[in-house]
């Protein structure tokens, strides 16, 4: 089973306003990857089905697939992560905020959503939906 990252979608308040960056950056022809500074030592599981899991405002929200890790030869974040451009919400699931990224075991990471899963529902009101326990 493949191992997951995650990591807080720093400046991200919403997962609409994420894939609005992510267009964004696609047209001006950015890929989607994350620079850092240390290379993740497992690796070759990460990139065996792995997704990176973005944390947006204290909760699981969305992930990616992991297409690659790679370590350049230097600069200030010499590792590259290559992720997929398909932007997958996940049942939210709240995290407490940390420093870079963590490894995530396949049996904590959340499922994910089905389509239309939250309807026309706003982010806002579900994320206060779940804080009181009712959804």
């Amino acid at each position: 089973m493949a191992l997951h990252l995650i990591k807080l979608c720093v400046g991200v308040d919403t997962l609409e306003e994420l894939r609005e960056w992510r267009a964004e950056r696609d047209k001006a022809g950015h890929k989607p990857l994350v620079p850092t500074r240390q290379t993740p030592k497992r690796a070759a599981e990460i990139v065996d089905g792995g997704s990176l899991y973005w944390v947006i405002k204290g909760q699981i929200m969305v992930r990616q697939a992991i297409l690659d890790i790679r370590t350049l030869d230097s600069g200030p974040q010499p590792c590259r992560i290559d992720l997929d451009p398909l932007l997958v919400p996940t049942y939210p699931h709240p995290r407490r905020a940390f420093q870079g990224w963590r490894y995530l075991d396949p049996k904590d990471a959340p499922a994910d959503l089905p389509n239309g899963a939250l309807g026309d529902m706003p982010e806002d009101l579900a994320r206060q939906l779940r804080e009181l326990g009712a959804w």
